[in-house]
C-alpha cells in the first residue's frame, strides 16, 4: 500500500499546485505544463478506492452483496 499511498501524495500536491495557480511553470528554458483538474481528480478517486479495498481486505466501495430469499 505504501506505493498508493506515494502516489496520493504525488497528486494531492499536483492538485495543490494547480489550485494555487501554478499549471505551467518554465525551469532553465524547459516548459513543463500539469495536467487537467479533472483527470487528476479522477486518478485521486480510483487510487483512494483501492486503498479503501486494501484496507478492508479486497471489499471495495464497488462490491454488492445480493440475498435470494427462497419461496
Amino acid at each position: 500500500m505504501n506505493n498508493l499511498q506515494e502516489q496520493l501524495q504525488q497528486i494531492n500536491k499536483a492538485i495543490s499546485a494547480i489550485e494555487g495557480g501554478c499549471q505551467e511553470y518554465t525551469i532553465n528554458g524547459r516548459r513543463f505544463v500539469r495536467p487537467d483538474l479533472s483527470k487528476l481528480y479522477s486518478e485521486r478517486a480510483a487510487i483512494n478506492s483501492q486503498i479503501a479495498a486494501e484496507q478492508n481486505n479486497g471489499i471495495g466501495l464497488n462490491t454488492f452483496v445480493a440475498r435470494f430469499d427462497r419461496r
